[in-house]
C-alpha cells in the first residue's frame, strides 16, 4: 500500500486522492512516477479548490479516477411530466449515456496523449545536451561500428559455461595461499627453509646480519583445520607436521647424546661403543628423513608454483590477444628501463647525478657472470668462449614477465623468440657484432652499453648490468690500459649507492686468488648493498678435501667483504650446448644429493638461481622505492637551473635541439638548392661563355692564331686554322668545356648559399652548410655521355666560316678587337716588370732597377731595334740573331744568357703581333664587302676576323648547350646529392655532433633530455604507487 504524507499534498493531489478509494501512499509524493509528479507540479502552484476542468482532466488520465457518480432519481411527486419523458424515451437516454461515455472515452486519450507529450518535451528540456561530451570518447570507439561487425563478435564469443570450465578451482588455489600465509606467520623452528624453498617469502638470512623481511605481511589467518585437509593441501598438512616431528626427535637425540657422562675407565671397551654409534646413526637417519621431506614438501610447493604459472600466462596470453586493438599499457619495470636507456644516452660518463637502481653483476673472467644471468633470464642469450673474453661492453638486461619467451634490443624491432635454436643463435651473433662494433680500433673493451629485453612468463622484473670480466693479466692480442678500463667501467658502475653489487665468485678455484671481491669491499664496505654469489658448487665439493670452507664462503667468514646474502649455485656442466632446463634438473639432482645441504652447511634458501633470482629482485624493487623519487627531485631542481640559463642567455630563442635544429639547417639548404632553378637562361649563359672564353684564350691565341698569322697567303691560313681547330676540338676543347659548367654550377651554388644569410640567419649551420656543399660536389659526377654529343655541335659550329650580315661582322670585329687589347695589357704588364721602373717612375717614386732588370732592359732595347729593322721577322729568333743580340750587349759591358734574350724576344714579338693585329683589325672594320666577294681584287684580307667569328659562335653554341645540360639534369641531380647527404649526416650522430655545436646546442640537448628524465620518473612513480 501507497501512503501520501501531509508535507507532500498540493490541493490537486488531495483532490487525484481520495480518502474513500481505499488507497494510502507509504512514500513521499517526490517518490512517485515522473508521469503523476509532472502533473502534480503542473497545478501545485495554485490552491484554489474550486478548479473543476484541472479536476476532470486529472481523473481521466490517471489510474486513480473514477466515473462521476450518477445523480440521483427525482422524486415522482417532483414533476409529472419530466417522469413520463424520463418513461417514454428511457431508450433514448441509454443512447445518450452510451454517446456520451464514448466522448468521454476519446477526449481522454487524446487529453491523456497531449498531456504525455508534453510531459516527454519538459523532460527532454531538462536534460544536458551531451553532444558537448562527444570528445571524452576515443575516436577508435566511434569506428568501432564501421570496422567491426559486433553482431558477428557477440555469436563467436564463448558461452558463460565453457569460460568457467577454464578457469582454475579457486577455492583450491585460496586454501592453498591461505595455508602458506599461516605458515609464513607461525613460528615453527623449520620456518626460514620452507620459506626460502617455496619462493614466496623471500630470507637473505646470513650468520652475522639479520635477515630482509617482507614489506607486506599480513596476520595470520584462522580457519578450521577440516577446511584443509583434502587433496594436495592434506599432502602439505602431514608432511609439515612430519618435519615438525623429525626435527624434535633430532633434537631431543642429540640433547640426549651430548647430555650422557663420559664414562670413567682409561679406555672404553667396544661394547661401550656401540649405544653411542647407534645414537649417532639414529641422528643421521632422521637427518636423512628429514631431508628428504623437506625436498618432498618444497616439490609439492614448486608444482602449486608450476600450475600459478601456467595460469599466469593463459591469462597474460588472453590480454595480449585481445578482441579490440587498444593501446598496449606498459609494464612497470619497462617505464623504468626506459628511464636508464635515457640516462645511459644523456650521460655517457655515468655522471654521479645518475643514482637510479639497478642490479650490477661483477666478477672475475670466467667466473660464471654470464651463466648466472642467463639462468635468471631463463635463455642462453650471451655469446660464449672457452677462457676467452667475451664480455666486452656493459649489457643491460631489463627482464619482465610476458605470455612468449622474447627478446628485443632498444634499438631494433625484431623480436627473437627464445624458445627457437635458430633465434637463439641469431641473438648471440648480434650480441657479439654489437660488442666488437662498440669497442674502437685498439681497444680491447667498451664502456657503451647495449640494451637488450628479455620477456617471458614467470621471470622476475629486475634490471641488471652485466660488465667484463675483471683481471689480473693483460694477454697477448689485448690493449694495455685493458685492466685498468675494465676496473674503472666497474668502478663507475658500482659507486652508484643505490646500485645492488652482484657480485660472482668462482667456488672451484682457490679464494685467494679472487680480484672482484677487494674491488666490492672498497665500493660497498658495509655489503648494505652486496649479494655475493658462489657459483660452480659442483667443482667445489669434488675438488676440496674440507667442505667447511664453502660453510665459511656462504656464511661470509672466509672473505673481508659483507654481504647483505650468500647463494651458492650451479650453473651446468660447463658444456655450452646445454639448455636452460637441463641445467635446472642438474641443479635440483645435485643440491638434493649434495652433503653440503644434507649436513646443514648450507640451508635451503641460499642454493638455486632460482631462490638468488627471488631475492635480487626483491631487493631491487625495495631499493628502487626507497631512493627513486629522491632522484626526481634532483633532476627537477636540475631542469630548474638550466631552463634559468636558457632564459638569462637566450631569451628570444626558441630551445631547438640538436635534431630540430639539423632539421631546420635542411630545409634552408634545400630552399637554397632549388633557388639554382629561378636562374636566368641569359645569365647562365653569359657566365658560361666569359669563363669558357676565359679558359680557352690563350690556346687560341698561341696555338692557333699566332701560327696561322705567320702564313704567307690566305689559303695556308684557312688550312692551317681548320687543322689546328679539328685536333683541338677532337682532344681539349669538350673537356674545357665540362669543366667550366661544372665549375660555374659549384660557384652559383656557393653564391646562392652565401647571398642567402641575412638577420634570420643563424651562423650556427655555416659548418654544416659548408661541409654539405663539399660532400655534394664531391659525390655529383658529370654525365659523360654530354662530352660525345657535345664535340658534335662544337665541330660543327667551327667549321661554318660563312656570315650572313653587317651586324655579325661588326661584332666579330669588336671579339677580336676587345680580346687583342685584353691581351695586349697582359703582355705590356708583363714586360713591364720584367724591365723595371721607367726613368719617370724612377724620379717621382725614388725607385730603382734590380741588376736583373737592368739586364732585361738592356736586351728589350737591343730586341726592339731588331723588329724595327725586320717589321716582318717570324715569331721565333735563329740562333746567329740570338749570338748578334748577345754580342752587342757584350759590347755595352752587359753579360747576357740567350735562354734570356729568347724569353724577352717572346714578350716582345707577342706585344709586336697584337699591335700589328688591332691596326689590321681597324681596317676590317670596312671589309664585309669585299668579304661577301671573297677578298677578289682586293688587297685587304680578313680572314683572321673570320676565325674569330668562329670562335666567338662556338663560345654562344657551347654556352646554350652547357646550359640546358644544367638546368635540365645537373641542378636536379645536384639537389638529390645534396638530399641524399643530408639524409646520411642526419643518420650520423657523430657527424651531427661535429658540425652543429655550440653551448646553445649543448644546453637544449641537456633542458630536453632532463624533462624527458623527470616526466618518466613521474610516470613510473605514479605506476610504482597504484601498483602498491
Amino acid at each position: 500500500m501507497l501512503r501520501v504524507g501531509s508535507k507532500a499534498a498540493c490541493m490537486a493531489c488531495r483532490n487525484l486522492v481520495s480518502t474513500n478509494m481505499g488507497l494510502r501512499f507509504r512514500i513521499p509524493l517526490q517518490k512517485l512516477h515522473p508521469l503523476s509528479r509532472a502533473i502534480h507540479h503542473r497545478y501545485s502552484g495554485n490552491t484554489n479548490p474550486q478548479r473543476p476542468p484541472h479536476r476532470t482532466a486529472a481523473r481521466y488520465f490517471t489510474s486513480m479516477s473514477r466515473l462521476p457518480m450518477r445523480p440521483p432519481k427525482p422524486s415522482p411527486g417532483s414533476g409529472g411530466r419530466n417522469y413520463q419523458q424520463q418513461r417514454n424515451f428511457w431508450v433514448a437516454r441509454l443512447a445518450a449515456r452510451l454517446l456520451k461515455l464514448r466522448y468521454i472515452l476519446l477526449g481522454t486519450a487524446v487529453g491523456g496523449g497531449y498531456t504525455a507529450k508534453k510531459t516527454y518535451e519538459e523532460w527532454k528540456d531538462m536534460l544536458p545536451d551531451f553532444s558537448e561530451y562527444n570528445w571524452v570518447i576515443p575516436d577508435f570507439v566511434w569506428e568501432l561500428s564501421e570496422h567491426i561487425d559486433l553482431d558477428k563478435l557477440a555469436k563467436a564469443l564463448p558461452e558463460m559455461e565453457e569460460i568457467a570450465k577454464l578457469l582454475p578451482d579457486f577455492d583450491k588455489i585460496g586454501e592453498n595461499f591461505t595455508f602458506l600465509k599461516s605458515l609464513l606467520s607461525s613460528g615453527v623452528s623449520l620456518g626460514s627453509e620452507v620459506k626460502g624453498a617455496s619462493g614466496l617469502h623471500l630470507l637473505l638470512e646470513t650468520s652475522g646480519s639479520p635477515p630482509l623481511k617482507a614489506t607486506d605481511s599480513s596476520a595470520a589467518a584462522t580457519q578450521d583445520d577440516k577446511q584443509y585437509k583434502k587433496g594436495l593441501l592434506g599432502e602439505l598438512i602431514l608432511i609439515q607436521q612430519q618435519i615438525q616431528r623429525h626435527e624434535e626427535e633430532v633434537r631431543r637425540a642429540a640433547a640426549a647424546n651430548s647430555a650422557r657422562p663420559p664414562p670413567p675407565g682409561p679406555a672404553p671397551n667396544p661394547p661401550q661403543q656401540k649405544p653411542k654409534s647407534s645414537d649417532k646413526e639414529k641422528v643421521d637417519q632422521l637427518q636423512e628423513e628429514l631431508l628428504r621431506t623437506q625436498l618432498k614438501y618444497q616439490r609439492m610447493l614448486e608444482r602449486l608454483e608450476k600450475e600459478n604459472k601456467e595460469l599466469r600466462k593463459v591469462v597474460l596470453q588472453k590480454d595480449d590477444k585481445g578482441i579490440h586493438q587498444r593501446k598496449v599499457k606498459k609494464s612497470l619495470i619497462d617505464m623504468y628501463s626506459e628511464v636508464l636507456d635515457i640516462l645511459s644516452d644523456y650521460d655517457a660518463n655515468y655522471n654521479t647525478q645518475d643514482h637510479l637502481p639497478r642490479v650490477v653483476v661483477v666478477g672475475d673472467q670466467s667466473a660464471g657472470k654470464t651463466s648466472v644471468l642467463e639462468m635468471i633470464a631463463q635463455a642462453r642469450i650471451f655469446p660464449r668462449g672457452s677462457g676467452e673474453m667475451m664480455t666486452r661492453s656493459p649489457v643491460k638486461v631489463t627482464l619482465s614477465e610476458g605470455p612468449h619467451h622474447v627478446a628485443i634490443f632498444k634499438d631494433s624491432g625484431r623480436e627473437f623468440d627464445l624458445t627457437k635454436e635458430e633465434d637463439l643463435a641469431a641473438l648471440r651473433h648480434e650480441i657479439e657484432l654489437r660488442m666488437r662494433k662498440s669497442v674502437k680500433e685498439g681497444q680491447t673493451v667498451s664502456s657503451e652499453t647495449i640494451s637488450l629485453s628479455v620477456k617471458g612468463p614467470g621471470i622476475q622484473r629486475m634490471v641488471l648490468v652485466d660488465l667484463p670480466g675483471v683481471i689480473s693479466t693483460v694477454t697477448t692480442g689485448m690493449a694495455t690500459d685493458t685492466k685498468e678500463t675494465i676496473f674503472s667501467i666497474s668502478k663507475a658502475y658500482m659507486q652508484n649507492p643505490n646500485a645492488i653489487i652482484l657480485c660472482i665468485q668462482d667456488g672451484s678455484v682457490d679464494a685467494e686468488r679472487s680480484i672482484v671481491t677487494d674491488l666490492v669491499s672498497q665500493m660497498d664496505p658495509q655489503g648494505r648493498r652486496t649479494i655475493f654469489v658462489l657459483t660452480k658448487v659442483d667443482l667445489a665439493e669434488k675438488n676440496l678435501t674440507s667442505p667447511s670452507r664453502i660453510q665459511q664462503i656462504v656464511e661470509g667468514r672466509l672473505f673481508p667483504m659483507k654481504a647483505l646474502g650468500y647463494f651458492a649455485v650451479v650453473t651446468g656442466k660447463g658444456s655450452s650446448g646445454e639448455s636452460i632446463d637441463s641445467i635446472k634438473e642438474y641443479e635440483e639432482d645435485f643440491f638434493q644429493n649434495s652433503r653440503l645441504l644434507r649436513d646443514g652447511m648450507l640451508k635451503a634458501h641460499q642454493v638455486t638461481t632460482k631462490n638468488l633470482s627471488l631475492a635480487v629482485s626483491d631487493c631491487f624493487w625495495k631499493m628502487v622505492r626507497e631512493s627513486v623519487e629522491q632522484q626526481a627531485d634532483v633532476f627537477k631542481a636540475s631542469r630548474f637551473n638550466l631552463e634559468t640559463e636558457w632564459k638569462n642567455n637566450y631569451p628570444r630563442l626558441r630551445e631547438l635541439d640538436r635534431n630540430e635544429l639539423f632539421e631546420k639547417a635542411k630545409n634552408e639548404i634545400l630552399d637554397e638548392v632549388i633557388s639554382l632553378s629561378q636562374v636566368t637562361p641569359q645569365h647562365w649563359e653569359a657566365i658560361l661563355q666569359k669563363k669558357l672564353w676565359e679558359r680557352v684564350s690563350t690556346h687560341v691565341i698561341e696555338n692557333i692564331y699566332l701560327p696561322a698569322a705567320q702564313t704567307m697567303d690566305s689559303g695556308t691560313f684557312n688550312t692551317t686554322v681548320d687543322i689546328k681547330l679539328k685536333q683541338w676540338t677532337d682532344k681539349q676543347l669538350p673537356h674545357k668545356a665540362l669543366e667550366v659548367a661544372w665549375e660555374t654550377l659549384q660557384e652559383e651554388f656557393a653564391r646562392f648559399m652565401a647571398e642567402y644569410k641575412g638577420k634570420d640567419q643563424d651562423d650556427i649551420f655555416d659548418k654544416l652548410k659548408e661541409a654539405v656543399k663539399d660532400e655534394s660536389i664531391k659525390r655529383h659526377k658529370w654525365n659523360e655521355r654530354a662530352m660525345d654529343s657535345l664535340r658534335v655541335i662544337q665541330h660543327n659550329a667551327l667549321e661554318d666560316r660563312s656570315i650572313t650580315d653587317k651586324p655579325q661582322w661588326d661584332a666579330a670585329i669588336q671579339f677580336m678587337e676587345e680580346t687583342l687589347q685584353t691581351r695586349l695589357k697582359d703582355n705590356e704588364s708583363v714586360i713591364k716588370d720584367m724591365v723595371g721602373p721607367d726613368w719617370k717612375q724612377r724620379w717621382l717614386n725614388w725607385k730603382n732597377r734590380t741588376p736583373d732588370q737592368h739586364v732585361r732592359n738592356e736586351t728589350k732595347n737591343e730586341l726592339d731595334r731588331l723588329l724595327k729593322l725586320h717589321d716582318n721577322h717570324t715569331a721565333y729568333l735563329a740562333n746567329d740573331e740570338v749570338t748578334t743580340v748577345r754580342k752587342n750587349l757584350e759590347g755595352r759591358g752587359v753579360e747576357v744568357d740567350p735562354v734570356l734574350i729568347k724569353d724577352t724576344w717572346h714578350q716582345l714579338y707577342r706585344r709586336h703581333f697584337l699591335q700589328k693585329a688591332l691596326s689590321h683589325c681597324n681596317l676590317c672594320k670596312r671589309g664585309f664587302y669585299y668579304y661577301q666577294r671573297h677578298f677578289v681584287d682586293s688587297e685587304l684580307e680578313c680572314n683572321d676576323v673570320v676565325l674569330f667569328w668562329r670562335i666567338q659562335r662556338m663560345l654562344v653554341i657551347t654556352a646554350n648547350t652547357l646550359r640546358q645540360q644544367l638546368t635540365n639534369t645537373e641542378v636536379r641531380r645536384l639537389e638529390k646529392n645534396v638530399k641524399e647527404v643530408l639524409d646520411d649526416f642526419g643518420e650520423d650522430l657523430e657527424k651531427k655532433t661535429q658540425l652543429i655545436t655550440g653551448r646553445r646546442v649543448q644546453l637544449a640537448e641537456d633542458l630536453k633530455k632532463v624533462r624527458e628524465i623527470q616526466e618518466k620518473l613521474e610516470a613510473f612513480i605514479e605506476a610504482l604507487h597504484k601498483e602498491k
